[in-house]
């Protein structure tokens, strides 16, 4: 069995049952939840596009049916026994011996269902059906609408794509538990989520250390204010996450947090009120093998210091939700993210989609809001227009309500209402993506040196983009796309620009970034992108992570990427 490790570090109990491993399997449509006839095998947690799956069906999936048994004893009944599905994509029915148990809507948040009304003790069969057709209006990031893979869009992703798995819990039990930490006092609220009343007591650890803890009884909802006896800063590069135990009456959970605060003043970017620039790269969460699913949890950490190698402090996962394993890597080394819908899919021209949007972002929001990693939220990106039409502009009101709704379920972090320079009337911050190579780079940061102008405007909202909003001069300023350059790059493969020279690509490489560090009004950037993924061949490592270019230009690389930014200064 891959991946039998606990998918979410800042949510666990110590009953733990992972049910990945081999299910039966089927395409189409299910006529019979109880005892369905399937004639194939599948290895869950990977979807059955993929290697790994033992599928390897790349054709339209639309309909499927998972199916397994489990045992269960008597004691496993008392209380609830819940199971929990990490991400399935896109939609989810879920039936415990015949019988309905939940549906859920939404290919990249977890959900769960209490089986014990269904579960018997002995054996118990599971079916999962599953719809999922990305050439609907719903969010399928790069998912490819077309029969094969082209430019910037890939293999799909059908069914179940994130660890499966049991839970038992009281009656009485923990919902969920926010935190909000606050440096400059040393302290932490934690608002706990109950589902009864209890007796409530928190903990906090630091590297084994009691440093805190509060207790109360709790009734559905309760804030406790927690005073740290140690600080200890979460910052770029330095996780020093504090572990914590929350007690619920007979429920038990333990948990983590990052003592740190992000915010802009001005046009500086800071946590804990120090001025840091941000050095990222795009990172698509796509594997050779598993294509949404890496094989092992410690792909994750190894992705991660490859980027941090390079002298990268972050990244922008761009047009996918990331499992929580990869986010608790990020934690632990303090390694910066933005939080990101995969909104492509939907239509913008109209709002018919709105209401799908809002619910699974509310999820991510929701489900992720712990991870101190997250340091931006970017609910969309390059709304333009229709992806097949570009007769369809976007209704600015759906960019709008992304940026309200954002903001009305965190507070704590800035938000970019859309990325790609198509902004509306609402962001926290202004971005822009470039792809043009550093002789006009450099031209567009002189221009906003000189005067607060952003030229790279003109080419990023033209006027038939209904209510663009154009630079002026006083948001925040980061460049999160850039590069997306190619070496070596052969056949229908593809890049921005192709170099045969690693000199050639690194002297554009250094000209570009450089540029961007030497801006005293740009506040970080994103370069595209951290390895190849399928046709889109422009990353700085291959698909497999393998090396792409010699020890001497991935030095340089790093070397510049460290360079002291001007607004740091």
């Amino acid at each position: 069995m891959y991946r039998n490790e606990h998918p979410n570090p800042q949510f666990k109990r110590d009953f733990y049952i992972c049910l990945n491993g081999l299910w039966e399997f089927g395409k189409g449509k299910c006529l019979d939840v109880q005892s369905p006839d399937l004639k194939n095998v599948i290895e869950v947690p990977f979807c059955p596009e993929s290697v790994l799956s033992g599928i390897g069906d790349t054709d339209y999936i639309t309909d499927c049916v998972y199916s397994r048994l489990i045992n269960v004893s008597q004691e496993d009944l008392s209380g609830r026994l819940v199971l929990h599905f990490g991400a399935v994509d896109y939609i989810a029915e879920v039936y415990v011996n015949g019988k309905f148990a939940v549906r859920h809507v939404g290919g990249y948040t977890a959900f769960e269902a209490n089986i014990t009304p269904f579960a018997v003790a002995g054996e118990n069969r599971i079916t999962v059906v599953v719809h999922d057709d990305v050439r609907e209006n719903i969010p399928s990031g790069k998912q490819c609408k077309e029969p094969n893979p082209h430019g910037c869009f890939y293999t799909r992703t059908t069914g179940i794509w994130q660890t499966v798995w049991l839970e038992k819990t009281p009656e009485n039990y923990i919902k969920k538990v926010k935190f909000y930490p606050d440096p400059l006092n040393k302290s932490i609220k934690a608002e706990v989520f109950a589902e009864g009343c209890a007796q409530t007591k928190i903990n906090v650890f630091f590297e084994g250390r009691l440093v805190g803890s509060a207790e109360g009884y709790t009734e559905y909802r309760r804030v406790f204010d927690i005073a740290l006896s140690e600080a200890h800063l979460w910052e770029a590069g330095k996780g020093n996450l504090y572990d914590v135990e929350v007690i619920f009456g007979e429920d038990k959970v333990c948990s983590y947090f990052g003592l740190r605060t992000v915010t802009y003043d001005g046009k500086k970017f800071k946590i804990n009120g120090k001025s840091v620039f941000q050095r990222l790269v795009l990172d698509q969460g796509y594997y050779e093998d598993g294509i949404y699913t890496a094989k092992e949890a410690e792909q994750f950490e190894k992705d991660i210091k490859l980027s941090m190698s390079l002298g990268f402090n972050g990244a922008r996962l761009h047009q996918k939700v990331f499992e929580q394993r990869y986010l608790y890597e990020s934690d632990k080394a303090g390694y910066l993210v933005w939080g990101e819908f995969p909104s492509w899919g939907m239509k913008y021209d109209c709002l018919d989609s709105l209401g799908t949007f809002i619910s699974q972002w509310s999820e991510v929001i929701e489900q992720y809001f712990n991870h101190p990693s997250i340091v931006i939220w970017c609910p969309l990106n390059e709304v333009w227009e229709d992806l097949e039409n570009s007769k369809l502009i976007r209704d600015i009101r759906f960019v709008e309500a992304a940026y309200s709704a954002t903001k009305a379920l965190d507070g704590t972090r800035p938000c970019i209402d859309a990325s790609g320079g198509y902004h509306g009337k609402f962001t926290d911050i202004f971005d822009f993506h470039n792809y043009h190579l550093s002789k006009k780079t450099l031209k567009y940061v002189e221009d906003i040196n000189k005067s607060d102008i952003l030229t790279m405007d003109k080419t990023y909202a033209p006027a038939a983009a209904q209510e663009s909003v154009l630079y002026d001069g006083k948001l925040p300023l980061i460049a999160s796309e850039y590069g997306g350059m190619a070496y070596s790059c052969k056949g229908k493969n593809w890049g921005y620009h192709t170099f045969d020279s690693e000199e050639d690509f690194l002297a554009e490489y250094l000209g570009m970034t450089k540029s961007y560090l030497s801006c005293e009004k740009i506040s970080g950037f994103c370069y595209t992108q951290l390895y190849d993924v399928e046709q889109e061949q422009n990353g700085l490592f291959f698909y497999d992570r393998k090396r792409k270019f010699s020890d001497r230009i991935l030095k340089e690389i790093a070397d510049c990427n460290k360079l002291a930014a001007a607004i740091e200064k």
